[in-house]
């Protein structure tokens, strides 16, 4: 089994730049939570974009289709921004034949108190045992894109009631 990961920008990649007191979307860390996790399973990762989810247009959501339908793995995560993963997710809804987790993170990968191994790990197990579909893999649980929001306030994702 081959897991392949896109990733496309959001908080899990950022990086702090002291110079100018601001973050900025790095080079994707999924290969290094992967490796300092000590992994036992193949996996292939692909940067699709480099944007904070904010920045992300449909055009761009496009593009993550488009690649999600091209590759040939079935297995899918895709490390996304948290403001707008449930816009990106429902985008890739009908896929057919594929099991597609997105995920990310509250805060950056590279910061010591970090949800983002977490939430990657959790996105590994889920992609692995769920049925074909698209899914929000956040805080230990498992969304449906139509039926999740971020709640800003408590800094977490919720079902919508």
């Amino acid at each position: 089994m081959k897991i392949k990961f896109f990733t496309t920008g959001g908080t899990i990649d950022k990086v702090y730049f002291d110079s100018k007191s601001e973050f900025e979307v790095g080079s994707p860390t999924v290969l290094d939570v992967l490796k300092d996790a000590n992994v036992a399973f193949e996996s292939e990762c692909e940067s699709i974009l480099r944007k904070d989810s904010l920045d992300i247009s449909d055009s761009d959501r496009q593009l993550i289709r488009d690649r999600v339908i091209a590759e040939p793995n079935t297995k899918i995560i895709i490390t996304h921004g948290t403001d707008t993963m449930p816009r990106t997710a429902e985008f890739l809804l009908g896929i057919p034949e594929k099991t597609i987790v997105l995920t990310g993170s509250m805060q950056p990968a590279r910061f010591r108190l970090s949800d983002a191994t977490f939430n990657i790990g959790a996105a590994v197990s889920a992609v692995q045992i769920l049925p074909a579909g698209v899914y929000i893999v956040m805080n230990g649980r498992v969304f449906h894109p139509p039926q999740v929001r971020k709640n800003r306030e408590l800094n977490r994702f919720e079902d919508i009631q």
